[in-house]
């Protein structure tokens, strides 16, 4: 099965607008054919902004989280329909520092995945284990409930990104080996919830210290099928080069 890869890049909470312009035009004038799908995650401002100058181009736009809610009394949130309204095609649900910093429970990650399938959203769903729980063995464990959590109420289509946390934002990037064991077990679960057949073209991205310097060898993973980019795509050059690595 051919799965034509996807590459995001998280720009978590940087950059200003004048800093998303230059971005944006450097990206568009230098994109060309690309090889794989692309998608840039900005800060709830600069959502509308980034979506407008990549508009027409190969290259998406997708929020960083969502509230599972349509509208309300959510301060500090943004809904499903409020992305869609910016711009967005796609939006991470579970990442890492949502999980650690703002507490989100794997049950919490399923209605923000839901929501999004039903708001036209593409769910990219982040998943991965502490340094702890690797160290204690628990890696599959962790990956299966996370999985079986978010996927429990069945949103298509969506894609999946494991980020191991100990080497988000760290520098560690795991090994291709380790990154390969992960994202076959991950395949394999997925067969379990959907069917050999459909867990065959699921695509399933790394994160964690990816760079245009180890992308290449990382890609090489049969079930690999791109990368969620954090701190390498502030830079369009180096974030364009991690896309090109997949081609």
């Amino acid at each position: 099965m051919t799965r034509r890869p996807l590459v995001g890049g998280n720009w978590k909470m940087h950059l200003l607008r004048a800093d998303a312009v230059a971005y944006c035009d450097r990206i568009r004038a230098e994109a060309g054919d690309l090889p794989a799908d692309a998608v840039l995650f900005p800060s709830a401002p600069l959502l509308a902004l980034v979506a407008r100058k990549l508009g027409g181009s190969s290259i998406a736009c997708g929020g960083q989280d969502l509230h599972p809610e349509e509208k309300g009394a959510h301060t500090g949130d943004v809904s499903g329909p409020q992305l869609v309204d910016a711009g967005c095609e796609w939006v991470l649900c579970g990442h890492s520092e949502r999980r650690q910093n703002h507490h989100e429970s794997d049950e919490l990650v399923e209605r923000k995945a839901l929501a999004a399938q039903q708001h036209g959203l593409k769910p990219l769903v982040c998943i991965g284990e502490t340094a702890a729980e690797r160290e204690s063995g628990a890696t599959f464990d962790v990956l299966d409930r996370q999985l079986d959590a978010a996927l429990a109420g069945r949103p298509e289509p969506f894609a999946l990104a494991y980020e191991p946390v100990w080497a988000i934002g760290t520098g560690a990037t795991a090994t291709p080996e380790i990154a390969q064991e992960a994202h076959a077990h991950i395949r394999e679960t997925l067969a379990d919830l959907t069917g050999a057949e459909a867990a065959s073209t699921k695509r399933i991205l790394y994160g964690g210290s990816v760079n245009p310097e180890n992308a290449a060898e990382l890609f090489a993973q049969p079930d690999l099928d791109g990368f969620l980019v954090g701190g390498a795509s502030l830079d369009p050059e180096r974030f364009l080069a991690i896309i090109r690595s997949c081609g």
